[in-house]
């Protein structure tokens, strides 16, 4: 266990420790009783007030963050360079020299590692010229990733727009490879959602998703990697001929199927059509109990925990919140929830915490800010989103635990 993985207490009685102080010279200091301390230091009295984690951090001579666990370094705003995005997105000409396929492969990997663990400033540097590149490769396949990745980025910066053109781009480069076109379509149904678009995510997503899952049907006999055989993810066997199966396909396509279903159910609870959103997210979820493991080549991160993750989600959408938060509780103690990328988890977390605050929970939407600014702090400090929840928060007198810190951090100070 790590020093960020520690609770509170644990760090209160590390830096006590550590100024070679007793439990009581420390509760002497702060003028409470030795047994508030030692509560402290276990866990049986929480610390949820951001002014009591001051006190305790003067008296330590630590910064509020060393007990909180945070990291400090991630700068708060929209990293600069999103007009570099923009201006490479704008060019049509190719270079004359293009790289090695094999090199942007590369590339593209590591754009999508700093994607998934959330750091956005690294990555705002580096598209504009793997975007370059990658348009004057033109292989289908890395200008697909690219463009999907770029779209995803924008979207969480508030560029809805740019980002719908970053994944009609994708759309484009994807031809007719019913696969790529399906991955970009995932892209595609996010930025419309961003904006506002519900109706025409939904359609998009699930026309796409009714074209994948048929093609992933197979009677029991006839077996699928990573699949088994006697799933057909709610869809009939595909008939081609007289109950002839499809084309075998590998069971990171059916988490692109997947994942297609879970943007189609985010949608429809997006437009209040929450019966449907149930059933989409039914049937996904049919589709996640066939998956065995897999090296999500399609980086999707679909599985079942990310199915459970929508269904939180589509219950804040239509306004239950006990039922979201109720789900929430459990999922987090999952195994499968931990190996999700950061900026999965970080971006979840953000959006139950407006869950809390749909039920007046300012502390539980505080730690679930708290906990998300810990895994990735960029998905708190980047986004414009994250900003709008934590003023929320911190509306409050006196502010949650550690949302006061943020909310200075962020630039929301009274």
């Amino acid at each position: 266990m790590t020093s960020d993985d520690l609770p509170i207490g644990r760090r209160v009685a590390r830096w006590r420790v550590r100024r070679s102080m007793t439990q009581q010279m420390l509760a002497d200091r702060l003028r409470r009783s030795k047994s508030w301390v030692d509560k402290v230091e276990r866990g049986v009295r929480s610390l949820d007030r951001y002014s009591v984690i001051q006190e305790l951090a003067h008296v330590l001579r630590v910064e509020p963050e060393a007990l909180l666990g945070q990291q400090r370094s991630t700068p708060a705003g929209t990293p600069d360079g999103v007009d570099d995005i923009r201006a490479a997105l704008a060019r049509y000409d190719t270079p004359q020299a293009p790289e090695q396929t094999d090199e942007l492969r590369r590339q593209v990997g590591y754009a999508w590692l700093a994607y998934q663990h959330a750091h956005y400033g690294q990555l705002v540097r580096v598209l504009p010229d793997l975007l370059d590149a990658v348009q004057g490769a033109q292989t289908p396949e890395l200008l697909v990733q690219a463009y999907r990745i770029t779209s995803s980025l924008l979207v969480k910066f508030a560029e809805a727009d740019l980002g719908w053109l970053a994944a009609d781009r994708a759309m484009s480069a994807a031809g007719d490879d019913p696969i790529l076109a399906a991955t970009a379509t995932i892209a595609i149904a996010q930025a419309l959602r961003s904006s506002g678009r519900d109706r025409l995510a939904l359609t998009a997503a699930l026309t796409a998703a009714n074209r994948i899952l048929p093609a992933l049907s197979y009677p029991a006999d006839h077996g699928v990697s990573g699949v088994r055989g006697d799933q057909t993810a709610g869809q009939p066997h595909d008939q081609q001929g007289e109950g002839a199966p499809a084309r075998q396909r590998s069971a990171g396509e059916w988490a692109v199927g997947g994942t297609l279903l879970l943007q189609a159910a985010l949608a429809a609870a997006g437009c209040g059509e929450h019966r449907r959103a149930d059933e989409l997210t039914g049937r996904a979820a049919g589709v996640a109990a066939s998956l065995r493991g897999y090296d999500d080549p399609h980086r999707t991160s679909f599985g079942p925990v990310a199915v459970e993750l929508a269904r939180v989600l589509v219950a804040t959408q239509r306004g239950d919140a006990d039922e979201a938060l109720q789900r929430h509780s459990t999922i987090v103690r999952r195994d499968g929830w931990r190996r999700l990328p950061a900026e999965y988890r970080g971006a979840y977390l953000v959006d139950v915490a407006r869950a809390y605050l749909q039920v007046g929970d300012l502390r539980g939407a505080a730690r679930a800010l708290v906990d998300a600014d810990s895994v990735a702090p960029a998905e708190v400090r980047c986004r414009p989103l994250a900003r709008t929840v934590i003023a929320d928060v911190a509306r409050a007198q006196p502010a949650p635990a550690g949302v006061e810190r943020l909310a200075t951090v962020v630039g929301l100070t009274r």
